[in-house]
Parts: structure tokens; sequence; C-alpha cells
């Protein structure tokens, strides 16, 4: 295998140089992006300001002042009216409601991918004030994390800012759950289902098992002359699931006895236990990063067979430990709760799916410890050790990574579902 370890002097500078010009070149880019939003936005203000000087200002006239900028914009840039509208109606969402986010990524500390998870994760937020507030935590957060990770943590910062609890507003948006289809080139469709996370996240964890399941055993069902099945999960994934809707079954894929039809779905939920028994509103997390409502996690907490039960610092928040009353993994449950996904700077690669690492090479002495072991999805694992990527375990589960250009990232364990307090105060007894 060649690598670069095997890189000279002169290539690895010159691949430091390669790197210090990609980052100033996505600056400007995001900063360019921003600079476009601003001058949309620009655009919309005028022609509503336009429209309402008339002498009988009305909506219809607003949006054909709107039209008639788009317009403008689209032949200018030769592109369609309705796209330049639409941008300038995401422009102005932007700036207008986020204007900090809009300043970051203008001023080059954020990306324009990493708005964009910022924004949407805070659209239902309708006060000033706590959209600036939020806003202010996430560019911080935004400044050395990368936007997979920005959305997770974007997406609970947002929804500690919510005035509705969770359980309200999952109750309006169940109205909205629906199935539908978009015709696509080529013989293909679409189908798209929107519902109750923990419901499709458990559909799509059972399509999946079943995929893995019957590609391994690829003599199963009408496939038994095939001797290997080529297809990728995802193709995979797809024939299950329209077997299954279809059929109601795993027909066109099962064995004999059955065994596809009796896989059922794993899902994670973390719930803070004072919302378990009423005494909080804070939402739990599906995976590690989806809210969902309290009554959904209690449902899910009472038909469990048993609990991993994660222990934080009531002023911190800082994983202390995770036990759990049956003898088990501990280790494992320990250091999957701690560190929630890779530990490789930017990879959002889920924890439950990834490698348990010995920082330190277990065969040159490295402890089987928390303080010697982290997560890594298959492609940092493999990075770590077979390219000169090099990785030190520091105090409280932090990882310092550095690169072949000598480069050090820092990666910490992402924060935990769960609340502070203080003295003042503290939570009810119970």
């Amino acid at each position: 295998m060649t690598a670069l370890i095997d890189a000279t002097v002169e290539q690895v500078g010159a691949l430091g140089a390669v790197a210090e010009m990609l980052v100033e070149v996505e600056r400007t880019i995001g900063s360019l992006l921003a600079a476009r939003d601003g001058l949309l936005t620009l655009g919309a203000r005028i022609a509503v300001e336009a429209a309402e000087q008339a002498d009988e200002p009305s909506a219809d006239g607003v949006d054909l002042a709107v039209r008639a900028v788009a317009a403008e914009f689209g032949a200018a840039l030769r592109v369609s009216d309705r796209t330049v509208q639409q941008r300038m109606l995401d422009a102005e969402l932007v700036v207008s409601r986020f204007p900090r986010v809009w300043q970051a990524q203008g001023a080059g500390l954020i990306s324009a991918a990493h708005a964009r998870v910022i924004v949407d994760a805070a659209m239902h937020l309708d006060d000033a004030a706590d959209r600036d507030a939020y806003a202010g935590q996430m560019v911080d957060f935004a400044k050395t994390e990368s936007p997979n990770r920005v959305g997770r943590m974007a997406r609970r910062v947002a929804d500690r800012f919510q005035r509705r609890s969770i359980d309200e507003r999952h109750k309006d948006a169940r109205r909205e759950r629906g199935v539908w289809v978009k015709n696509r080139a080529d013989g293909m469709a679409e189908l798209s289902i929107f519902g109750p996370a923990a419901l499709v996240h458990g559909a799509f964890e059972r399509v999946t098992a079943m995929a893995k399941a019957a590609c391994a055993d690829s003599s199963s069902g009408p496939r038994a002359a095939s001797a290997h099945d080529s297809r990728t999960l995802g193709q995979a994934r797809c024939d299950v699931a329209l077997d299954l809707l279809l059929s109601g079954a795993p027909t066109g894929h099962d064995t004999a006895d059955g065994m596809l039809a009796s896989i059922t779905p794993t899902v994670t939920v973390t719930v803070p236990v004072l919302s378990l028994i009423g005494a909080s509103s804070v939402p739990a997390e599906l995976n590690g990063c989806i809210p969902i409502d309290i009554r959904t996690a209690q449902l899910l907490a009472g038909m469990a067979s048993g609990w991993d039960r994660i222990l934080t610092h009531p002023v911190t928040g800082a994983l202390l430990a995770v036990d759990r009353y049956r003898p088990s993994a501990a280790l494992k449950r320990h250091l999957r709760a701690r560190d929630q996904r890779c530990r490789f700077p930017t990879c959002g690669h889920a924890a439950r799916d990834g490698d348990l690492d010995h920082t330190r090479d277990h065969a040159l002495g490295g402890a089987t410890t928390a303080d010697n072991l982290g997560v890594l999805c298959r492609r940092h694992h493999t990075l770590k050790h077979h390219t000169p990527w090099h990785v030190e375990h520091l105090d409280d589960g932090t990882f310092a990574w550095t690169s072949p250009t000598g480069q050090v990232y820092i990666d910490k364990p992402p924060a935990q579902n769960t609340t502070t307090v203080t003295e003042d105060h503290a939570p009810p007894p119970f």
C-alpha cells in the first residue's frame, strides 16, 4: 500500500500550502455568497418599498413588484426569474431573521453550508431575541466544527429556545404526515414518507437490517441462482422496502424459515431523567440528533428490556459514567455515549456504527480503558493506521489530531443531551 508516509518533505510542504489556499478560497466563496444574499435582499426591499408607495398598496402589488425585480435580475444573470425570486425570498429570510449568521458568513467565519444548517434548525423560532441569542451560540460553535456536527447541535440548541414544548409542536406536526410520489426520468419515481421520527427511523433501520441480511445470504428466495449479490446496500434497501409494501412480507428475499421477517429495528433514544418523570420539558433525542416528543420517549422507555443510564455532571453537563443494572459491555456503552459519533474532526458518522479503537495500540502496551479508546468510523480508523495522521488522547476524552503537514486539530466529545442546574435552581426532589 502506497500512502502519504512515502511523501517527500517538499511534497508535504506543497500539500500544506495547497490546504492553506483552499481554506482562503472557501472563505472567499462564503463571503461572496453572503454578499449576493445582501444584494438580493436589497432588491426585494426596493420592490416592496416601491409597491407601498402606490396610491392603493396591496399584497398583489407587492408580489408583482418583486416579480419585476426578479425578472430584471434574471435577465441580467441569464437565470430563470422564478429561480431568482426564490433566491430573493431565501436571502431575505437569512438577512432579516438571522442577521448575525449572515454577518458571520460575510466575515468568513463560517461557510454557506454552516449558515444553512443553523438557519434551517431555527425556522420555528418566532421571537427575534431568541433567534439572536441562538445565532450567537451557534456561530461560535460553527467556527470550529463541520456543518453536519453543527446541524446536530443546532437542532438541540434551537429546541431549548422554543417557547412551545416539543409535545405541543409534535402534535401539530403529526397532522402534516403523508406519503407522496414524485416521477423521475428513465422510468423511475420517488416514494416519500413524512411521519413521526421514531417510526420512520425504526422502519429505515428494519429495512437496512433486512437488506444486509438478504445480501449476505444471496441464495435465499427466488434469487437462488445468483452466486453473488452485487447490489449496493441502497439498492437492496429499495428492493426490500418495495417487497414489504407490495406484499406485506419480504417474499422475494426471505429464507424458507422466515428469518428476514423476524428482524426488528434498533433505535437509540436519549431522554433526560427529569423529562422522563415529567419534571422537565427538555426533549428526548433519537439517535443522538433528532428531537422527539416526550410521550413517544416514555412509551419506548417503558417497552425497553433494559436502559443505559448516562450520568452527567449537574453543572458542567460532562459525561461521568454509563452503567446498567444488568452486567454487559459497560465500557462500550460508556464510549459510545461519550463520543456519540466518529472522533475524527468534521466526521458525523454515528458511534453505534463505528469501531472502538485503541489510541495507543494495544500491541504496544496501550490499555483498554476509556482514556485510551475512542470511536472511529471505518474510513478514519483506516486513515489513522495507514497514513501519517496521528492522534493523541488528552484529558476528558479530548483528541488532538496531527495532520501530515503538522496542523493540529482538537476534537472534543459532543455535549450530552442534558440540563445543568445551579444551587439556586435545583431540580425538584424525586
